[in-house]
């Protein structure tokens, strides 16, 4: 193009015409954009915006089609090219009615013309149609409500509009029309109702339209109100309290960035949601602290603060949500950490909240990214505690001794810190000497909780030791008496499994643990109280002697199990640790021989094994346990709220799990109480450790169980990820061992279960896993590929070419050990039989292939003999002729007609019908005579 047609309008529309013509659009389309900017003649204007409105339309960029071709349109009205091309790009654009106008337009100006005939007539019914479905949901919707409204109206039917409302908002379109129908309103008048069952179906309606949808759950807040979803979930109903926690959650996620759609101009509006973000935090804080909220809202709104203020991942930069909260609400957590039910006018509390309190604080504490905001943590903590302390008030005094004990269960070095200041002991001991029983009770607890590290436990043992006998001995209270004998068993097992370490005279741990058991049994006593017989017996559990006497006691057994399933899950981690204990499933310490030489020499202190630890005693308490019914316990332990169930708790509950699966022969009792179901999120998330140690769990169970009943429904497809992580090298043998054999399980069991299988990358791994030194673990491998190669993909991979998959498979076929033959011969069959080209490819991978083949027709394991006789078939059926002349003319047609004229034998049917079948298409092949009489 010369330079004086470089500002030629007319010509750049020419050139622009031309690649139009020849297909060539990207480049029309600059030629139109260049002619554009310069021209000035606004007839010529317009048929360029016409031109490219074409082009656009042509690369389906609807938007800017529609608006080139309205360009042309308001130079001339009539400009039928323009306005039939606008029509087209809106009706792409879903806008029905304009595309309508424009193609009525069309028709007019042009009667006979077929084109626009059909299309107003296509685009008329379409309009039709749209306007009875959007009718029809909005008078749906509005049908629903006038249903959930009408105090008349029968149960049943209310009930049923409240589950479709529910179900409509759950889908994007029936969120819009639920709102755009004057929903918010017609919602919060369900809630004003005050019915239980309207107001949950309220709120899981406003979670649905609140869910990934920015806009929708900023307009949400703003018509109902922060407020007015916190007295909903303030109501002292679980349900509701879970609902609305529910709502906080989806509202959350959908402003911090849960929503990835496009917004035009209302993206200005959308964007800024900090405000919001903030709101609801200070609202939740508020909650905390309030008398006006129930104990069940109390513990979603501790819930949604530990799930939401501490970073996510500590990779982030910003942990200003910590900062905040601290700064705005870490004397209302503490508030919640002092309170004693006993005493009157406290917070409403459920048995949980003051642990989910003390979990608050360890998850923020944690959060922490240098000293400075450490320092600022413990001063707020100090100063709550110190104003809080008053001889002459015992009241607020048990309140800070009680919010000591709670960061004891939380940040442990802060509340350790807090106990050694001046005057704290001091105030435990005076407590412990009161009158008042809820005095005791509470400085008891303190002590208990302030000797939970062995180092740090030393001042404690030698103060608390004599105090809690003497409480011991003296109270007449059933409930200080075990506390106080909880903080001495606590004491007493601070030298872990190691029976030279006794802190008391010899026997006196089974006397506490009998007396810890008795307190289990005895229904009269509240549970608060039987909880802490537990915590005794987590402690006492170290001792080989105590685990023995426990697991022969069921009734003991069976009420810890009971207690584990109630509503107060406080008691979980003592569960778990006790039957952590009886499993001996914790981190065991090697003990090298040399060494326990070395320090007898050097007359220093050995660790000794109890003759009660060894494994025949182990495998006996198992089987007690699982007599008793610890599935089912351990299967409600893992369904408890997030808080409370710490990933530690998860570690431990997996450890048990692991250590109750060791036998085949008690798997079946753990399937049927739902244990591989409750495996499941135990391998998913937690500690690295725990994951694992659940994964070889679900292993074992998925070795050797049916899937469908292991893992029901679609949860089988779940179990497939944690198999796979199991096979990573650093895994140990046995792992990689039994994740191979549960995933040869799955994948024998349908195609659904191997594709997923393929998905999660498990097919480099298993082909590593072939060429393994160890047999087992190769044999098992090979039989996992041999279910896996009905895959396609699995069968590109054995096509592809540059890789030894294949010339593996035909070399392990020659292997000595036969199940590993057999495996390998199996693969081999179903691979030739499913891809012609491989029966060629066999032949080039490997010069031994013939031999191998001949091998496998004369095994003596008819299983391995029909298997390869099913290869030769595959290649006589292969098309290959030059293949087929070398089989035939290599002795293993010797070897086919041994087999096939040989007499009829149940044992060996298989192997001698398809080397009857193998004749037969050799002679179909012309290859071989058919058998006549001898001549």
């Amino acid at each position: 193009m010369s330079f004086d047609q470089m500002g030629d309008p007319i010509q750049l529309k020419d050139e622009g015409n031309k690649h139009f013509q020849t297909g060539d659009i990207d480049k029309a389309i600059e030629c139109y954009t260049s002619a554009i900017k310069v021209c000035k003649d606004k007839k010529v204007l317009a048929v360029i915006h016409r031109n490219r409105s074409a082009c656009y339309l042509k690369k389906e960029n609807y938007t800017n089609a529609a608006s080139d071709a309205s360009k042309a349109i308001d130079v001339d009205a009539a400009d039928i090219k323009a306005l039939y091309r606008r029509c087209q790009a809106l009706e792409k654009l879903g806008k029905l009615d304009m595309a309508f106008k424009d193609v009525q337009r069309c028709a007019t100006l042009e009667p006979k013309n077929k084109t626009f005939l059909e299309t107003l007539r296509r685009l008329g019914a379409d309009i039709q149609a749209k306007l009875k479905t959007t009718f029809s949901t909005d008078s749906r919707v509005q049908n629903m409500f006038e249903i959930l409204l009408d105090d008349e109206m029968e149960k049943d039917k209310r009930e049923k509009a409240a589950n479709n409302l529910i179900v409509l908002s759950r889908e994007d379109a029936g969120a819009e029309r639920i709102f755009q129908n004057n929903g918010v309103q017609l919602l919060l008048n369900m809630i004003e109702t005050g019915k239980p069952e309207m107001i949950l179906a309220a709120v899981r309606t406003l979670s649905g339209m609140c869910t990934g949808h920015k806009a929708r759950a900023m307009a949400i807040i703003h018509m109902v109100g922060i407020d007015k979803i916190c007295s909903i979930m303030a109501v002292d109903n679980e349900e509701i309290a879970l609902a609305t926690c529910n709502l906080f959650q989806c509202i959350n996620d959908s402003l911090t960035g849960g929503d990835n759609r496009e917004y035009g101009k209302e993206e200005a509006l959308v964007l800024d949601a900090s405000k919001d973000l903030k709101a609801i935090l200070l609202s939740l804080l508020e909650m905390v602290a309030s008398k006006k909220v129930s104990g069940h809202g109390r513990d979603q709104a501790l819930n949604l603060l530990s799930k939401n203020v501490p970073r996510k991942d500590k990779k982030e930069r910003d942990n200003s949500r910590a900062l905040f909260t601290i700064d705005n609400g870490l004397k209302k957590i503490l508030k919640v950490c002092g309170q004693v039910p006993e005493l009157p006018d406290q917070l409403p509390l459920t048995d949980n909240t003051q642990l989910i309190a003390s979990v608050l604080l360890n998850k923020i504490y944690d959060d922490l990214k240098c000293d400075p905001e450490r320092t600022n943590f413990r001063e707020i903590c100090d100063e709550y505690v110190k104003a809080k302390i008053d001889p002459n008030n015992m009241d607020k005094t048990i309140h800070a001794i009680n919010a000591i004990s709670g960061l004891l269960q939380g940040p442990f070095d802060v509340g350790n810190a807090l106990v050694g200041h001046q005057g704290i002991m001091e105030m435990m001991v005076a407590l412990c000497g009161s009158e008042r029983e809820v005095d005791q009770m509470v400085a008891v607890e303190a002590l208990i909780h302030s000797s939970s590290k062995m180092s740090r436990a030393s001042f404690i043992i030698t103060n608390g030791v004599s105090l809690l006998k003497d409480i011991y001995k003296k109270t007449k209270n059933e409930r200080i008496k075990i506390r106080a004998l909880v903080g001495l068993c606590k004491l007493g097992s601070a030298g872990g499994d190691d029976y030279s370490l006794r802190q008391f005279a010899e026997g006196s741990t089974e006397k506490l643990a009998k007396q810890c058991r008795k307190w289990l049994c005895n229904p009269q006593i509240d549970t608060k109280t039987r909880n802490w017989a537990i915590e005794g017996l987590a402690y006492l559990t170290n001792d080989a002697d105590v685990k023995d006497d426990f697991v022969e006691d069921e009734p003991a057994m069976k009420a810890m199990f009971e207690l584990a399933k109630s509503k107060d899950k406080t008691v979980l981690y003592s569960v778990a640790c006790t039957l952590v204990n009886c499993t001996n499933c914790y981190e065991k310490k090697e003990i090298i021989p040399e060494l326990v030489q070395l320090a007898k020499f050097s007359k220093q202190h050995v660790p000794e094994q109890h003759p009660k630890d060894k494994k025949d005693f182990i495998e006996r308490r198992v089987k007690r346990l699982l007599k008793a019914g610890v599935t089912s316990a351990l299967a409600v332990m893992v369904k408890a709220d997030n808080a409370i169930l710490t990933d530690q708790t998860k570690e431990l509950l997996s450890r048990v799990f692991l250590a109750l699966s060791e036998d085949p022969k008690d798997r079946g009792i753990i399937v049927a109480q739902g244990g591989g179901k409750a495996l499941i999120p135990l391998a998913l998330e937690g500690t690295e450790a725990g994951k694992v140690k659940a994964s070889h769990a679900l292993a074992k169970i998925a070795s050797i169980s049916n899937p469908e009943i292991a893992f029901p429904g679609e949860r089988v497809y779940e179990v497939v990820r944690p198999l796979v992580n199991l096979l990573q090298t650093d895994r140990d043998g046995m792992q990689n061992y039994e994740a191979l054999r549960s995933l040869t399980n799955l994948s024998g069991f349908s195609e659904k279960l191997r594709v997923k299988i393929v998905k999660e990358h498990a097919l480099p791994e298993i082909e590593n896993y072939m060429f393994e030194e160890h047999d087992q673990i190769r044999q098992a491998a090979t039989e996992c590929m041999c279910n896996l190669v009905s895959c396609k993909e699995v069968q590109e991979r054995y096509l592809e070419d540059g890789n030894d998959k294949l010339k593996l498979m035909v070399l392990l076929c020659g292997e000595e050990d036969e199940d590993l033959q057999r495996a390998a011969a199996g693969g081999l069959a179903m691979l030739t039989a499913a891809q012609k080209k491989l029966c060629t490819k066999m032949t080039k991978v490997t010069t031994q292939w013939l031999e191998i083949l001949q091998r496998l027709c004369l095994s003596t394991d008819p299983r391995i003999q029909h298997r390869g006789l099913v290869v030769v078939y595959n290649m006589l059926s292969s098309d290959d002729s030059e293949l087929v002349k070398k089989l035939i003319e290599s002795e293993m047609l010797e070897i086919l007609s041994v087999i096939g004229k040989a007499e009829d034998n149940p044992k060996r049917q298989d192997p001698i019908d398809v080397a009857r079948t193998c004749l037969v298409k050799a002679m179909e092949l012309g290859l071989i005579k058919p058998f006549s009489s001898p001549s």
